[in-house]
């Protein structure tokens, strides 16, 4: 028989998840998100992505603003869900929503825990310059990603990889790994194991004050330090453009083997010298723009050596 579910979650991450739950015959009792936020420059009340997705697919949907309640656990409770689904909700779960499903509730988590424990697991892995990250089903305790492991997927991050691209491959890939589990789960298959207690690094969220390029890192350093913040928050710096430094956002780069004084241009494609090698702009950002490719950014801006990025 299929689970009845709740499913828990907001962002574009989750979207795959609780399409791929509804296809292979899940019953989704309901879907909790976080509420509509004023977005855009009208400041319209803008739906999360997984909230259009259950309107979609005629799912009701709850939106509170805690679940610390009574009557936030006795609405929990009256769906009746054998087990809870957990990608990406934004909210804690405490200990008397974890215990109401029968089965528990089980979290897709984007890394190789316990590596990366946390609420930006992609930025980091990327940023620190990993080999490979992935997927893992856990079943949620009430410690910050500390559960019993189920599953797991692995991915190789390569340097071509900016955020977002290691988001959208690990997005299909959870979804995949989550209805695997919960068949496991249906048929009372689920073996769990629990986390090793070293390696255990956390992801903190991103802050913008980290956003600022170093030029004195080794190449590969900024080069895993650009594509681990893009396309947000957008590492950046600034490069003189008629008399005056304007900030910009560089959103994708490769590894050049030239060598120079940090920050310094070394040709007329946009290249830049690092502590240790180069990196080359592909794609940037200028502030209230579109993003851009380096050549047809070049064209409205033309740089060459002896300019230097700050």
């Amino acid at each position: 028989m299929p689970l009845r579910l709740i499913f828990m979650g907001t962002p574009e991450f989750a979207v795959p998840t609780l399409l791929e739950l509804a296809a292979h015959g899940h019953e989704i009792a309901a879907v909790y998100t976080r509420a509509a936020k004023p977005a855009g420059r009208g400041m319209k009340l803008q739906l999360s992505p997984v909230e259009q997705e259950a309107r979609r697919l005629g799912v009701p949907v709850v939106t509170p603003s805690t679940l610390k309640t009574p009557e936030a656990l006795e609405e929990f409770r009256a769906h009746e869900a054998d087990a809870a689904v957990v990608v990406a909700y934004g909210m804690i779960l405490p200990q008397p929503i974890l215990d109401a499903p029968p089965l528990g509730c089980f979290n897709l988590h984007a890394s190789l825990l316990p590596r990366w424990r946390g609420a930006a697991p992609i930025n980091r892995a990327i940023m620190a310059g990993d080999a490979e990250t992935g997927v893992m089903v856990m079943k949620m305790d009430v410690g910050l990603d500390t559960g019993d492991v189920a599953m797991a997927e692995r991915l190789a991050i390569t340097d071509a990889m900016t955020a977002l691209d290691l988001h959208n491959a690990l997005a299909p890939l959870g979804g995949d790994l989550m209805v695997r589990a919960m068949g496991a789960l249906e048929r009372g298959k689920l073996q769990l194991s629990k986390q090793s207690e070293t390696g255990v690094t956390y992801a903190a969220k991103i802050d913008k004050a980290e956003a600022r390029i170093d030029w004195n890192r080794p190449a590969h350093a900024v080069l895993r330090h650009i594509h681990g913040l893009s396309p947000f928050p957008g590492a950046w710096c600034e490069m003189p453009s008629e008399g005056e430094q304007v900030r910009v956002k560089i959103l994708r780069c490769q590894m050049i083997d030239r060598s120079g004084a940090p920050g310094e241009l070394l040709d007329e494609h946009l290249t830049v010298a690092c502590a240790q090698g180069a990196i080359r702009v592909l794609e940037l950002q200028r502030a209230g723009k579109q993003p851009m490719k380096a050549g047809e950014f070049l064209r409205g801006t033309p740089l060459k050596p002896p300019a230097r990025l700050t």
